[in-house]
C-alpha cells in the first residue's frame, strides 16, 4: 500500500513538472542510506548534472538531514558552474520534509531559483 501511494505521489508529480533548456528539473532519489540529486533536461532527455553524497568530502560523523543539505549546496555549486540558475523542484514521490526538503534549502543557499 505505501509503495503505491508514492508510486501515484511521484506521477502527478511529474506531470506537472517537465524540465527545458532555460529551467530543468532538479530530481531527489533518496534511499534508507544515500540521497541522490540530479539535474535533467527533458526535452533533449539528457542528464545534466548528477551528485550523490558519496561525494562529499567529509567523512565525519553528521546526521543524514546535514549531509543531504551539504548535498544541495554541492548540486547548486556545479550549475552555477554550467550557468543553471533556474530549476524546477522534484521531489519524486516523497513528502517535502526531512532530507528531500533539506536538499532544497541547500539548493537555494547555494544560489539556485525554484
Amino acid at each position: 500500500m505505501k509503495k503505491i501511494r508514492e508510486e501515484k505521489r511521484k506521477v502527478r508529480t511529474r506531470i506537472k513538472t517537465q524540465g527545458t533548456d532555460e529551467r530543468p528539473r532538479l530530481s531527489v532519489f533518496r534511499s534508507n542510506k544515500y540521497v541522490y540529486a540530479q539535474i535533467i533536461d527533458d526535452r533533449k532527455q539528457k542528464t545534466l548534472i548528477g551528485v550523490s553524497e558519496k561525494e562529499l568530502t567529509g567523512k565525519e560523523k553528521v546526521n543524514k538531514s546535514d549531509r543531504a543539505k551539504e548535498l544541495g549546496k554541492l548540486i547548486a555549486k556545479k550549475a552555477l558552474v554550467k550557468k543553471i540558475t533556474q530549476v524546477i523542484f522534484d521531489r519524486g514521490g516523497y513528502k517535502y520534509h526531512g532530507r528531500v526538503k533539506e536538499v532544497a534549502q541547500g539548493a537555494r543557499e547555494g544560489g539556485l531559483k525554484f
